[in-house]
């Protein structure tokens, strides 16, 4: 039997001393708050450690595979990331997450780029057509943010310059007066594999759903909200030159390599699209 060192006694002893406190709490509301919170730190070092040793069981696994696959399990990398004893350090994993959206940027003509980390903050700048785009805040949330969080749980935010805030209803970017507004978001974006879409045809558009349009412009996919900005009306059935997409019903022509920038300041609302090992996918919230 393994005999108890002094730290290991001391945090024995301190956890039994913190139980004892927690069943002391007068508040009914806090103290269950408290216990919910203890039990899920207790299962989630739990999850980890089972997924451990399971790795470790696993016949004729190598060290460094172990390694990846441990880093590269959520859990497990989460308690790594507690701990700051995750081995690759918070730059690398912020630029490696900047690389895998930075494809969906590039095909709207833009990028991005990281100025540096300082605090827990990433510095970013925008470039191209992202810089000033009246998209970019719906690019960050949906693709960029996201991506950071995956790779980079444990950063503490973003500065980016050249991002603007979204148009109000009504402003440059909105359908014009009379015509069918834009369906409001309900939910937050998630990354999801479009069948079909390396189907589609160089120099044509398809509407993969009602609400979601995807054009091959000199073979790069790109994937914009299936409404004209300024009637509103669908696009799908416009035509499609070169990269300059035409609205049916108005005729507004709208430059899809450039995130959608047509007459007047208005502009289509791009979604971002990724391709990786031969699968489409978009972050979209219909």
């Amino acid at each position: 039997m393994a005999v108890s060192t002094g730290t290991e006694q001391a945090l024995v002893e301190r956890v039994q001393e913190l139980t004892e406190q927690l069943e002391q709490i007068g508040d009914p509301f806090a103290r269950d708050c408290a216990d919910q919170l203890a039990t899920a730190i207790v299962q989630l070092y739990g999850e980890g450690l089972e997924r451990i040793f399971a790795a470790l069981s696993e016949p004729g696994i190598g060290v460094e595979e172990l390694r990846e696959r441990l880093v590269g399990d959520g859990v497990v990398a989460s308690l790594l990331l507690i701990h700051d004893l995750y081995p690759v350090d918070l730059d690398t994993r912020v630029r490696e997450a900047l690389d895998t959206v930075l494809p969906y940027l590039e095909s709207h003509g833009g990028g991005i780029e990281l100025l540096g980390i300082e605090d827990g903050v990433a510095r970013l700048r925008l470039r191209g057509s992202c810089d000033g785009c009246a998209a970019s805040a719906a690019t960050l949330e949906a693709a960029v943010e996201q991506a950071l969080q995956e790779a980079a749980p444990d950063l503490r935010g973003i500065d980016v310059e050249g991002a603007v805030a979204a148009p109000a209803p009504g402003a440059g970017t909105g359908p014009a007066a009379g015509a069918r507004p834009a369906r409001p978001p309900v939910g937050a974006p998630q990354w999801v594999p479009l069948d079909g879409a390396t189907t589609i045809a160089r120099g044509t558009i398809a509407a993969i759903t009602s609400e979601l349009l995807i054009a091959n412009v000199a073979g790069t996919l790109l994937a914009y909200r299936n409404a004209c900005a300024g009637c509103g009306e669908n696009l799908d059935g416009g035509m499609l030159i070169g990269g300059t997409l035409t609205c049916a019903a108005c005729g507004r022509a709208y430059d899809l390599p450039r995130a959608g920038r047509g007459p007047d300041g208005l502009q289509l609302e791009p979604i971002p699209l990724l391709r990786s090992d031969g699968v489409v996918k978009v972050a979209f919230a219909p």
